[in-house]
């Protein structure tokens, strides 16, 4: 028995020292090789020189003190292609993830376990009509695209694996059969139709408003979807009315469908798999900008600014760029600065030598879901108008790296790809026997289908890419000419806002809106008649605009965009304005001349209007037995300036009571799979029920024989929050949190970041960063009542832009320049995005050249 304990003693020690040896090396590789050996193979050449064939002529690159590169070419095929060099140079695994998205390719990176994303992707068919835009385009796209796409191809020929990024050594151990391909101009065609999901409009909605008719009346809905407030501004308050059509009336109202019953989870489920990767879309997300005529400002001239609001991540959705003709000419006539997508070519946002420009999104309801009756009998077919028609079908091969390949079967109907294959049998709710029983089709004179599937109508599913509109910004000279680009922007629909160094500033409403028959286009409604077909677009001319009104100021923020007699339905699902009102505010309310400054201060602003709202009907609540951090928290709420600054111990107080207040509220006449978001229809929602204090939607139903009253739920919140508090931090009101201390912003790799395995996701993460601002606020990080205080969608970038002196305009993006980790400019912006603080946008060849850091020349 000795000898067999040694034995076995023996034993566990030698697999312990295995264990530790596994563990050290383990830790050593990712802890040490990893980011001080490998992660260095990436760091691009950003000096000297490198021969590069298929150039016309040599190219330099200056990059300045952000690594931000400056390109000065001589001819337009030369541009592109080194902009494309450039982009593989910094960010080449951003862009083969993106790809492999926009074509549902991701299992043939990552296993199968991408194959139920990649599935999705495939039945909506985003290559496909990137590969029908691309038959489409004209021989100067074509030629830009394929300059590009030679750019990018030759970086890749002298460069694989982790000399491309440091992901693909990780991505070695998960799936080393993987093989990178040659880039392609499908590739970055691809990426419009993810940015067209991203900002997809109002299909969550819509399934959410079916979803709550199965409980609630349409009145009790229309409480939780309130019309857009009347005090709040719209961005165009009046269209100049030539041109416009004097019958062109919407007609609204329900579809006559029983939604009791429809099945949309499979619908919701789907449309989720792209979360991860594209963000997720949040009530409130959007962007701001505003442009200021010269009238107010202390040039004399205009400033546009401008915040894209999308979703958190690593590295930075954009790449900052210089794209300079050393001669600008008819054959070279680009002399544009901003930003661009890596593996897309031009600059997306930004300011060319005459004109700026900036997006917000419109969120136009360009979505509609049709329930299609599927034939009982034969369900490859469905009805149209009383026949039966077969699905349009065809088959997809989705490869697996490491696994057999798979062969899925998409179908589509007249109105779009089949988004869900749930075939259920709808029935009537309720029992037939009970004496108050009224079937379904008495209720609404239409039969419900005995088997159906939901089809997905979308306008970017019609081939149209938004590059080519962006390519005439980057080259447009004056109003009309971006205006005449901007009518070539389908989808997805902006809020272009422009301003020139004539001392204008204009707005254009742009994209495909959707004219309907029947209905509102906020709900599913039945495909088998054409009673809710769209019948054409709205047209161009009949798109809101301004330009140069007389307010001397435009403000989009997603917002409602048409005046109140407009005669076209955008959507039903703006924003609700409070960014909107805020900025409109801090605009007429200037001390002074608007100035950088001042621009810079508006942009980090962080007034929470829902707060000012709602917080002064706390002063009069009773709380029984009240404790002394019940009347510390109250009174430090009844004080409070209303600014969610990081710094501020009342923002965390007032932000977690929101969070208490509006679940507590709203969250038990809801479906249980859904929640209160916390955003800017919720604070409508809240703002008018507070005038109300009686109102049902205050009554807890989880509680027996009792009604509750709009103070009852106050006085719940507070004391929720209070106890909430002190569980985590303690009874000590000194050491409590500061919103920012909650509210922190940490920037993942959306793919290898999300891994669930901490030595792989710290490689790749970097954070926490404390930041201010929050949900409806001008500051617009959002996070997710209900999950965490965490930033989820952010100001991905803050540009302003100087007409008077484009040299003097100032920017910030949220990470860095590279998408190399460890390189020096990975993350070297995050701390400066997180304080508002900016860099110099610079434009003149003589400032980036003082301001460089390398000089790179490319040579044929």
């Amino acid at each position: 028995m000795k000898k067999a304990g040694k034995i076995l003693g023996r034993i566990l020690i030698g697999i312990l020292i295995v264990a530790v040896v596994v563990v050290s090396a383990g830790l050593f590789y990712f802890k040490g090789y990893l980011p001080n050996t490998v992660a260095k193979e990436s760091f691009p050449q950003i000096d000297g020189e490198i021969q590069v064939a298929g150039l016309d002529a040599p190219v330099d690159v200056y990059r300045d003190q952000m690594g931000i590169p400056h390109i000065y070419a001589t001819t337009t095929h030369d541009i592109f292609f080194a902009q494309g060099y450039i982009h593989a140079q910094d960010r080449f695994w951003q862009m083969d993830t993106w790809r492999h998205i926009g074509s549902g390719e991701l299992s043939e990176m990552f296993g199968a376990g991408q194959l139920e994303t990649d599935t999705f992707l495939r039945t909506l068919g985003w290559r496909k009509t990137a590969e029908a835009e691309w038959e489409g385009l004209g021989p100067e796209s074509r030629q830009l695209l394929e300059a590009y796409t030679e750019g990018v191809n030759a970086y890749l020929k002298d460069h694989s694996d982790t000399a491309l990024s440091l992901e693909y050594a990780v991505l070695g151990l998960l799936s080393p059969d993987y093989v990178i391909e040659p880039w392609t101009p499908i590739h970055s065609l691809t990426w419009g139709k993810a940015m067209s999901w991203d900002l997809r409009g109002n299909m969550d909605e819509e399934i959410d408003r079916a979803e709550l008719l199965k409980i609630m009346t349409p009145e009790q809905v229309a409480q939780l979807y309130p019309e857009y407030p009347q005090d709040h501004p719209v961005i165009v308050n009046q269209i100049p009315t030539e041109g416009q059509s004097s019958d062109a009336s919407p007609k609204f109202g329900l579809a006559p469908f029983d939604y009791a019953t429809l099945d949309l989870d499979p619908v919701s489920y789907n449309a989720s798999l792209l979360d991860p990767l594209l963000g997720k879309l949040s009530d409130g997300i959007g962007s701001n900008s505003w442009a200021v005529s010269g009238e107010l400002t202390d040039t004399g001239m205009p400033y546009l600014a401008n915040d894209p609001h999308l979703g958190i991540q690593m590295p930075s959705i954009w790449y900052q760029v210089g794209l300079h003709c050393v001669e600008k000419s008819e054959a070279c006539p680009f002399e544009v600065a901003g930003f661009s997508f890596a593996g897309v070519p031009g600059v997306i946002i930004g300011h060319n030598d005459r004109i700026a420009w900036g997006f917000t999104n419109v969120g136009p309801d360009v979505m509609d879901l049709y329930i299609e009756k599927v034939n009982p009998e034969n369900s490859n077919q469905y009805e149209v108008n009383g026949e039966w028609v077969d699905f349009e079908t065809y088959e997809e091969t989705v490869n697996i790296v490491g696994g057999e390949p798979v062969t899925i079967t998409v179908r589509k109907t007249r109105h779009g790809p089949v988004i869900s294959e749930s075939f259920g049998a709808l029935k009537n709710e309720g029992d037939p026997d009970d004496k108050d029983f009224v079937p379904f089709k008495d209720r609404v004179g239409v039969d419900l289908p005995e088997q159906y599937v939901i089809a997905l109508a979308w306008t970017a599913l019609t081939p149209s890419t938004p590059f080519e509109a962006i390519w005439g910004f980057d080259k447009a000279q004056n109003w009309e000419e971006f205006r005449e680009a901007a009518s070539g922007f389908h989808v997805p629909a902006q809020n272009l806002l422009y301003a020139d160094v004539e001392g204008n500033i204009g707005y254009q409403m742009p994209g495909d809106i959707p004219i309907r028959k029947n209905g509102d286009g906020t709900l599913p409604v039945p495909g088998w008649t054409d009673e809710y077909e769209w019948t054409g677009y709205i047209p161009f001319e009949e798109l809101p605009y301004a330009f140069n009104p007389e307010e001397g100021y435009i403000v989009t923020a997603n917002n409602q965009v048409n005046p109140w007699d407009y005669p076209h339905l955008i959507t039903k699902d703006w924003d609700y304005g409070y960014r909107a009102q805020r900025i409109v505010d801090m605009i007429e309310s200037a001390p002074g001349k608007i100035d950088v400054a001042y621009l810079q201060s508006m942009q980090g602003d962080s007034l929470d209007l829902g707060a000012q709202a709602l917080l002064p009907y706390l002063e009069g609540v009773t709380i029984e037995d009240e404790q002394y951090n019940h009347r510390f928290t109250r009174e430090s709420l009844l004080s409070w300036d209303y600014q969610s600054r990081a710094d501020s111990h009342e923002a965390a107080l007032y932000q977690w009571f929101w969070w208490n207040l509006v679940q507590n509220t709203l969250d038990d006449d809801l479906p249980e799979s859904m929640s209160a978001a916390g955003g800017s229809k919720d604070f409508e929602t809240m703002r008018h029920l507070v005038e109300n204090p009686n109102d049902p939607l205050w009554d807890d139903k989880a509680t027996e024989n009792v009604v509750e009253t709009r103070d009852d739920i106050y006085a719940l919140s507070l004391i929720e929050t209070v106890e909430q508090i002190e569980d985590s931090y303690g009874y000590d009101t000194t050491k409590w949190p500061t919103w920012g201390s909650l509210h922190t912003a940490t920037f993942r790799n959306s793919t290898l970041g999300e891994s669930g395995v901490s030595l792989i996701e710290s490689l790749f993460n970097r954070g926490p960063f404390e930041t201010g601002g929050g949900k409806s606020i001008v500051n617009a990080t959002g996070w997710d009542v209900g999950v965490s205080f965490e930033v989820d969608w952010l100001p991905s970038m803050r540009m302003i832009v100087d007409l008077s002196n484009l040299n003097n305009s100032v920017t910030v993006h949220t990470t860095g320049q590279s998408g190399h980790a460890y390189h020096e400019h990975y993350a070297d912006m995050a701390p400066l995005w997180a304080n508002v603080e900016y860099y110099p946008m610079w434009w003149e060849q003589d400032s980036i050249v003082n301001d460089m850091e390398g000089h790179l020349v490319l040579k044929p």
